[in-house]
């Protein structure tokens, strides 16, 4: 075991990890931050999207000691107390959670590409969404989440 420090949700952490874990394993059975899921486990579906230093990743193949000295934000991290993010309560608005499986890594997906881009086209965010799979819609609804979130952060 060897000891690994980072930043999650703003808080520091430390903790004692197998060099091979990955960022997933220890969010989730470490952490108890559960908002990033499993899926292909290999980097392909984007269900486990985290932001690391700001920027989208999958943590099912980002090894535990990457993270060291960094900060790392879940779905989890974006809400402040009971208040949803923007991007959050956007896609509850616009109906683009489906069976939800995928939307911590598609919210996640988005926060990374408005913070890039705070007024993307629609092929914009189709082309910022192709790492994520949903099995469930045809990304029209998630599409208008994402365009009704660019609203949402320009009244916040």
């Amino acid at each position: 075991m060897e000891l690994v420090s980072f930043i999650v949700n703003d808080k520091k952490v430390e903790l004692a990890v197998e060099r091979n874990w990955t960022l997933l394993k220890v969010l989730r059975e470490k952490l108890d931050l559960t908002g990033a899921k499993p899926g292909c486990e290999a980097g392909d579906c984007g269900a486990c999207k985290v932001l690391l230093d700001g920027k989208a990743v999958n943590s099912c193949t980002t090894n535990i000691m990457k993270v060291q000295d960094r900060t790392v934000t879940t779905v989890e991290g974006l809400s402040k107390g009971t208040e949803l993010h923007p991007i959050q309560s956007a896609f509850i608005e616009a109906g683009a959670v489906q069976c939800g499986y995928c939307t911590p890594g598609m919210v996640i997906t988005a926060k990374s590409l408005l913070d890039q881009n705070p007024h993307p086209t629609e092929q914009e965010i189709r082309d910022g969404l192709d790492n994520n799979l949903c099995r469930c819609t045809g990304y029209v609804k998630i599409v208008e989440a994402i365009q009704l979130a660019t609203k949402k952060l320009e009244e916040s």
